[in-house]
């Protein structure tokens, strides 16, 4: 297999889904176990060996596979016995060294690639995904093997179990091997294959509302991230996967999936999905912006958004929500200008929210402003910061007017660029009725504002203010941090200064 350049994880959406957790790689939920089925007696069995017997077990079964490839000595069902018993082994390499070997690899392999049967075929796929998985080096060794052709092949099949295995192979060996994308997609239509599977899935999304079989799920999610992988690590073949950003829309849109948070897989997945896609392709306008309903996309998008505010903790923002905004900006990025008002009308501070200071109220813009500068997420804060300045057309003085210069100082000095020279003068906002001057620091209506009712000061207590200042004012002289004169002594000097008496009456005529 040809050599390709090293892939680098790069840019600050690669940070976030390139971690174990978005990823779905490095956890106990990731190796492949048997779907919705009771352990047997046989797995049961298995799962309680440990140290040399497990070891022994596992190089007994290998060896059996081995040699039932020169020359057949298994038959169907105990071919496919072993391989059940491996898969149980393979979900912890410890006393399982034989299968992460190079030959244990190939022989995995070759029962996968080569079987005439379509469940001895899968059963070795489950064994080769968790090697995969749990053994970094093994991944190289299976693209040494050469099965591209195969894999590529095997991925056209319309079978869940099927899409989900090889483009799990595929996915964990986009890291740290050398398999040749660019090959993969123009020799063996990899992007053919996984924009095939989106579109099946979009058809049965489509054809009913019930609930789907988990594994459609799975196979959905890992058929996603592998997108997600490919479009990363080989840029130059994006436009290859246009043709599936129609099918992740009808899927995100119409989807209706049974998780705990918004943003579970597999919503997660279709999210990040298109981060990497050709957003703005003329081909694709009217997937994105329905004619019949423009905003529907848009909508489902913002309608996610706000869901998650209550959903994620802190810490979890960068990985959760900031892939889903930075959909929302490209789809803002490139809408007809009535889609745009849509999302600005759902997304800027409204009147309701300058109310208060902005960034008070419990309404969705003013948690995306009290996030712009969360310390927390700075991914998250960034793309905040870069939404509101998109939808203010990113003109400095309409982002001032949005957010405020409280909120839109950071982002401007962050980005060299100017402060608008009135940014500190008060504005009119004529939203949905009179025009109403705001406070351009805060972004509040003005006669919203309200101050501390303070008692004015006492004769007592001015003088001792007069006094206190006096006093600071000469030690700081002193001290050499000033060097102006204390301007009550030059009056006193001057004979500007007059001493009254204890019985003076202010005269207030």
């Amino acid at each position: 297999m040809a050599q390709q350049s090293s892939r680098g994880r790069s840019g600050s959406f690669w940070r976030i889904f390139s971690s174990p957790r978005n990823r779905q790689a490095g956890s106990e939920e990731s190796l492949i176990r048997s779907q919705m089925a009771q352990p047997s007696q046989q797995t049961a069995a298995a799962a309680a060996l440990v140290g040399p017997e497990k070891l022994a077990a596992a190089t007994s079964l290998m060896e059996k596979l081995a040699e039932d490839l020169t020359s057949i000595s298994l038959l169907p069902h105990q071919r496919d016995s072993a391989l059940e018993e491996l898969k149980v082994y393979s979900r912890d390499p410890q006393d399982a060294d034989p299968i992460f070997t190079k030959k244990g690899i190939e022989t995995l392999a070759r029962h996968a690639f080569n079987s005439p049967s379509s469940t001895t075929s899968r059963n070795a796929l489950r064994v080769l995904c968790n090697a995969l998985l749990l053994k970094q080096e093994t991944r190289q060794m299976l693209v040494d093997l050469g099965y591209e052709a195969k894999l590529c092949d095997k991925l056209k099949s319309d079978n869940r179990d099927d899409e989900f295995l090889v483009s799990r192979i595929i996915f964990l060996t986009t890291y740290g091997t050398n398999v040749n994308l660019v090959e993969l997609i123009d020799k063996h239509h990899l992007a053919d294959a996984i924009n095939k599977n989106l579109e099946r899935h979009a058809k049965q999304r489509s054809a009913t509302s019930s609930a789907t079989d988990p594994m459609d799920d799975m196979a959905l999610s890992q058929t996603l991230q592998l997108l997600f992988n490919i479009t990363h690590y080989c840029s130059d073949r994006v436009s290859s996967f246009t043709a599936a950003i129609p099918h992740i829309v009808t899927v995100l849109c119409k989807g209706s999936f049974q998780t705990q948070r918004p943003l579970d897989a597999p919503t997660s997945a279709l999210v990040n999905a298109l981060l990497n896609l050709e957003i703005g392709s003329k081909d694709i306008r009217s997937s994105l912006y329905p004619p019949n309903d423009p905003n529907l996309l848009a909508n489902r998008l913002i309608d996610l958004l706000s869901r998650s505010t209550t959903s994620y903790k802190d810490e979890e923002l960068d990985g959760s929500v900031t892939p889903l905004i930075g959909v929302i900006r490209a789809i803002h990025e490139h809408a007809p200008e009535d889609v745009k008002s849509f999302i600005r009308s759902r997304l800027l501070p409204t009147e309701a929210d300058r109310s208060q200071i902005l960034g008070r109220t419990d309404s969705l813009p003013s948690w995306l402003l009290k996030n712009s500068t969360n310390p927390v997420a700075p991914q998250l804060r960034e793309t905040i910061s870069n939404l509101f300045f998109d939808m203010s057309d990113k003109d400095a003085s309409k982002f001032v007017e949005n957010v405020g210069y409280g909120f839109a100082s950071g982002f401007l000095f962050n980005r060299n660029l100017p402060i608008p020279q009135n940014a500190s003068e008060a504005f009119s906002t004529a939203q949905g009725g009179a025009n109403r001057p705001v406070n351009p620091i805060t972004g509040q209506f003005l006669d919203a504002e309200r101050y501390p009712e303070i008692p004015e000061m006492t004769e007592e207590e001015r003088e001792r203010e007069a006094e206190r200042l006096f006093v600071l004012f000469e030690r700081l002289r002193s001290n050499g941090i000033i060097s102006a004169e204390n301007p009550v002594r030059t009056a006193v000097q001057e004979g500007r200064f007059e001493e009254l008496p204890d019985d003076y009456e202010e005269d207030l005529d």
